[in-house]
């Protein structure tokens, strides 16, 4: 059987990138290699994105959305999205767009094989300061995790359903996804993909949240690999039930 698909998008204050996703996303729709429909999770805006959304979700039903009552974060976003997926497999692309959807593609090509495909941004548009607090960041992370990846904080991600659903999500967790499988024991993989600038909107991220705040989350991390809990049931007694 096909395995489903579902593309979380968190969205805060992107009204004015809102158009340009369902039109991206449609398109995408069409032509991806699972059955997918599109996820939007506002986390809070305060400006026109939920009437957007609204919109979108009316005019196509493969759009759904939720709606946070208060701003709470990327992680947040992508933990309500976890919990809320009924798909074989969950994605996340921005809403700012700046990684192509058709791209989820390449992912989906690799992830039967693998519990996380992410993205790594060749040729990125961002700024300087933006690349370097990113390159560092990834180099500390790396340091810590030891999970091999030359950019967690890609915003194009596939995980299979039942690994993103354990994982004990945290505020700043967002860019620890693929050790978090591994601590799973699970298999995880990077794929080039395209990287575009920013068109409209804003950067939510700045030198504190994007270097200096990544780095105090190394040591949550650390802590959490210590207490992880992991185990597979050998055998229940509901499966002699089934038999």
């Amino acid at each position: 059987m096909q395995q489903t698909l579902t593309i979380i998008v968190p969205v805060y204050n992107e009204e004015d990138n809102l158009s340009r996703v369902e039109k991206e996303l449609s398109a995408y729709l069409d032509i991806c290699l699972a059955p997918a429909e599109v996820l939007f999770v506002n986390d809070g805006s305060i400006d026109k994105s939920q009437d957007a959304i609204v919109d979108i979700c009316q005019r196509d039903n493969r759009f759904t959305y939720l709606s946070f009552k208060n701003n709470r974060g990327l992680s947040a976003a992508l933990k309500a999205g976890f919990d809320h997926v009924q798909s074989d497999l969950v994605g996340y692309i921005d809403s700012d767009l700046q990684t192509s959807p058709s791209d989820f593609n390449l992912l989906l090509a690799e992830i039967k094989d693998y519990d996380l495909v992410t993205g790594v941004r060749g040729n990125r548009k961002d700024s300087f300061v933006k690349n370097m607090s990113s390159t560092i960041a990834n180099v500390i992370r790396r340091a810590f995790t030891h999970d091999g990846m030359d950019d967690t904080g890609c915003p194009l991600k596939i995980i299979k359903t039942e690994y993103a659903k354990r994982i004990p999500m945290f505020k700043g967790l967002h860019r620890f996804l693929p050790a978090m499988i591994l601590l799973q024991e699970g298999k995880i993989k990077q794929v080039p993909v395209q990287h575009f600038p920013r068109i409209a909107g804003e950067a939510k991220y700045h030198l504190w949240n994007r270097l200096f705040g990544p780095l105090a989350d190394c040591f949550a991390y650390l802590w959490m690999k210590r207490k992880y809990i992991n185990y597979q049931i050998a055998d229940s007694s509901a499966e002699l039930k089934r038999q």
